[in-house]
């Protein structure tokens, strides 16, 4: 767990253990009333890093998810919570970045003399304003692609 403290996943998986014949993995012991216990293996995989297994008997798994979930508290006291007020601070951000390229740009002034400097502003704001609208379309259109490619 230590190497997932940043980010990452540890994927637990609980299976009936099958010999290679096919059949259930019995244990040599049996109970008094002639009933078997089955093993069960249990795998922490970590990405291709890490792969551990483990038998456990079929009625001992509840000790070993009480042992597992004191582990697992142990290694979530490092994990930092969501930062909520920066993810509005972004969306609001997005949304006025989207509203600004929406306005549209009235060029006025003439275009010799007083105010020529604030016109060609305007029209190379016009431009700018033209470009972005037109990269903003395309990604849309490349996002729109990506999620009908995607089942």
């Amino acid at each position: 767990f230590e190497s997932t403290k940043d980010k990452g996943t540890v994927w637990l998986t609980h299976k009936r253990l099958m010999t290679h014949d096919g059949e259930d993995a019995t244990m040599d012991d049996a109970d008094p009333n002639g009933k078997k216990e089955y093993l069960c293996l249990i795998c922490v995989t970590h990405g291709k890093k890490a792969n551990f297994s483990m038998h456990v008997i079929s009625s001992d798994p509840p000790k070993f998810h009480t042992a597992y979930g004191s582990l697992l508290k142990a290694s979530f006291m490092t994990l930092r919570k969501r930062d909520k007020k920066c993810e509005k601070l972004c969306t609001e951000q997005l949304t006025k970045r989207k509203q600004h390229m929406a306005e549209p740009v009235v060029i006025s002034g003439p275009k010799h003399g007083n105010g020529q400097r604030k016109r060609q502003r305007k029209v190379k704001a016009v431009i700018k304003q033209e470009q972005a609208k037109e990269r903003s379309a395309k990604r849309e259109d490349e996002g729109a692609k990506a999620q009908r490619l995607v089942p």
